[in-house]
């Protein structure tokens, strides 16, 4: 039995529902181009079915997977408008499979997606009326990312995103920049919204405060938050929760860590009769049942990344990484501009209260000479979340991958119209790369 006769092996849906929504894909190193599709094909039904290839049918269709499938679908899945992720989705959509699901309509990005064949990849489920078209997202692609990797280019990095998105940032002219930051700014708030994809899901806010304490443990400043959306805030009884970091380019390690918070929560909740039966029927009683943590997630500027991790990193801007962070399911707020180091000042004054415990992953992707966290541990709140299968992908690994195959990339950058980098541009991104691990190594020696 094949893959994809086996995930076809269980009971079929009785019927076709016209809210069953269903969108297909690669999602290889998952990025908001990707959760800005599932939005969209969110609102415009009431459940989301994602059908997921195999390495082997993109492979042969389209070129090598920078991610693997078990990667693939931890992002997929992390998505907070997806109901169910499907592995092994044929690469050109199949009637029989979509309607095995009970997903009446297929919803795509406007731009032409074909197989191995040249042939379009939808052209089943054209022919019976049952495709949707969305607008893709501009700006943001899998061949753009890859793109800045073996460029080493640092146009994309935002300097102050509240001043883009106030049209007071960025190229063009001031109407075009003023232009740019609305349609960003909206994008965000759509990246906010809740499960349905159409009511506020989460806060947003600006941290502002002095380079050297956003870079450095140095500057005890306690800074200033503004609120850029207001969410639903915390509900009664949950406990509120920090982490932080760059997030680039998002992806399996970002979201394990993410899920491994919310289940230390949820076992520290049970212990503590957060699922007892009366508790349960107290808050559905209120409206609705929920669960027991609220998480606050903060994005550090692209230049605080930059000045830990050198070469071109962050690959992803802080607006792109913020969408990523917005767009899943195990963070309930997000911060912009947070510092590296959370100090005590910084977490005292947040808009939710000092947090009950500020969380960290098993493995640090900055090169390091001193303890970031060391005023959450002295304040009793640092937890450290336990080793798990995806701790060591992260922006570096993932760069890695795609130098190690450059010459495969390249074609498939070809192949969509790109020019190719040449030996020079990759060896310039070795060398950097290699500089960066040599100061990394001397930071460590001396720490």
């Amino acid at each position: 039995m094949s893959s994809e006769q086996e995930v076809l092996s269980g009971p079929a849906a009785p019927e076709l529902l016209d809210d069953r929504i269903w969108v297909d894909g690669c999602w290889d190193f998952f990025h908001h181009g990707h959760a800005g599709a599932m939005l969209q094909a969110r609102q415009l039904g009431t459940e989301l079915y994602v059908g997921v290839h195999s390495d082997e049918a993109i492979l042969e269709n389209k070129g090598p997977t920078v991610m693997n499938l078990r990667e693939r679908l931890a992002a997929v899945d992390a998505c907070r408008w997806v109901t169910r992720s499907v592995a092994y989705a044929p690469y050109v959509t199949q009637l029989d499979f979509i309607s095995h699901f009970g997903c009446k309509y297929v919803v795509h990005g406007d731009d032409i997606t074909s197989d191995s064949s040249g042939e379009d990849c939808y052209r089943f489920v054209k022919a019976a009326g049952r495709f949707k078209v969305v607008k893709r997202t501009p700006s943001i692609s899998t061949t753009d990312l890859v793109g800045r990797m073996l460029l080493c280019t640092r146009t994309h990095f935002i300097k102050s995103l509240e001043k883009v998105l106030a049209g007071e940032e960025g190229s063009g002219t001031a109407a075009e920049k003023k232009s740019e930051g609305e349609a960003m700014l909206n994008r965000i708030k759509q990246y906010a919204t809740d499960e349905s994809g159409k009511s506020p899901g989460a806060d947003v806010y600006f941290w502002s405060a002095s380079k050297a304490a956003k870079t450095e443990a140095t500057e005890h400043e306690k800074g200033s938050f503004h609120q850029l959306l207001k969410g639903p805030g915390p509900k009664p009884g949950q406990r509120v929760v920090y982490v932080d970091g760059g997030f680039d380019l998002f992806s399996s390690g970002h979201i394990e860590f993410l899920r491994q918070v919310i289940l230390t929560e949820e076992k520290l909740a049970k212990k503590e009769g957060w699922y007892d039966q009366q508790a349960v029927n107290e808050r559905l009683g209120k409206g609705a049942d929920y669960g027991p943590v609220f998480v606050v997630a903060g994005v550090h500027d692209d230049e605080v990344i930059n000045y830990w991790k050198g070469v071109n990193y962050p690959i992803m801007n802080i607006y792109e990484r913020g969408l990523c962070v917005l767009q899943c399911r195990y963070v309930n707020a997000v911060v912009f501009g947070a510092p590296f180091s959370p100090t005590k000042p910084y977490l005292s004054s947040s808009p939710w209260g000092t947090p009950d415990t500020v969380y960290h992953g098993p493995t640090a992707f900055m090169p390091l000479s001193y303890d970031p966290y060391s005023e959450p541990k002295e304040m009793g709140i640092f937890q450290e979340v336990p080793s798990h299968e995806f701790q060591d992908v992260n922006a570096g690994t993932i760069v890695q991958r795609i130098m190690k195959s450059r010459d495969l990339y390249e074609e498939r950058q070809r192949k969509k119209g790109m020019k190719a980098v040449g030996e020079a541009a990759h060896r310039q991104r070795e060398i950097l790369e290699e500089e960066q691990r040599l100061k990394e190594e001397k930071i460590h020696s001396t720490s």
